[in-house]
Formats: structure tokens, C-alpha cells, sequence
């Protein structure tokens, strides 16, 4: 993923595929809303990548979904004490469909959680990070 500074505080993320992610600070913080904040991005992808092993699982248990979202939230901590690393992140998932099988949705839920998500399974890794630069 590239991602390359637009002014101001926004930046576009740009995929392998050429899919972009357009990112921007809210206006209390100088940007422009012309986007989601990184954060919120960060709280997307686990959310997104949750979703899909959810979605496909029950796909594959022949579940009939009709409606499906998650609401993913998390607490950090205070605005101006710094870093403000998410102390915990909850991920709730909401299907409506026909007749769905309570077990095979909680079990859905539990393999994304415990054994798919990526994304989910790096933050609870907590990986080392690396930064570096180069002036051109």
C-alpha cells in the first residue's frame, strides 16, 4: 500500500489493485473531512475483515442472510494525553436473515475472532513496527 500526502492533513492510500482510500483528519484536528481519520480507517479494517470470514462462513453453512453489519468501537485513551494507543476494541456484529442458526452465527463470529481475521489477529499480536525515512 502506498500512501501519498494531498495538502493539508489528507492522504490517499492506494491498494495493489488501484483501489483508493482517501484520508483525512477532522476539522478540530486541520484537516478537511475529506475522509475517514486513520484511526477510524484502523477500526474499519477489523471490522471489514471480521465481516468477511463471518459472511463467507455462514455462506458456506447455508445460511440465509438477509442484513448484516457490524459496529466496531474502541477506548483509548484522553484527547491530549499522548500516545493514545486503544486500550480495548469491541466488535459487535448484527444478522438478520431466515432462520438463522444462532450456533452457526456465534461460531462464525468465534473462527473470524480466534483463527481468521488478520486484522484482528495483529492487534492482539501487538508486532513490532519499524519506521524509517529517506530524503529524495
Amino acid at each position: 500500500m502506498k500512501v501519498e500526502w494531498k495538502g493539508g492533513m489528507a492522504f490517499e492510500g492506494v491498494g495493489s489493485n488501484g483501489k483508493i482510500l482517501l484520508m483525512d483528519a477532522h476539522a478540530d484536528h486541520g484537516g478537511n473531512d475529506l475522509g475517514v481519520s486513520p484511526v477510524e480507517a484502523l477500526l474499519a479494517s477489523a471490522a471489514a475483515c471480521s465481516a468477511m470470514d463471518v459472511i463467507s462462513i455462514l455462506q458456506k453453512k447455508k445460511q440465509v442472510v438477509t442484513k448484516y453489519w457490524i459496529e466496531v468501537s474502541g477506548v483509548r485513551n484522553p484527547p491530549g494525553e499522548f500516545p493514545r494507543p486503544f486500550q480495548s476494541i469491541t466488535i459487535k456484529h448484527f444478522v438478520e436473515g431466515e432462520n438463522l442458526d444462532e450456533v452457526a452465527v456465534a461460531r462464525s463470529v468465534q473462527l473470524s475472532d480466534e483463527k481468521y481475521c488478520t486484522v484482528v489477529s495483529t492487534l492482539r499480536a501487538a508486532p513490532e513496527v519499524t519506521s524509517n525515512y529517506e530524503i529524495l
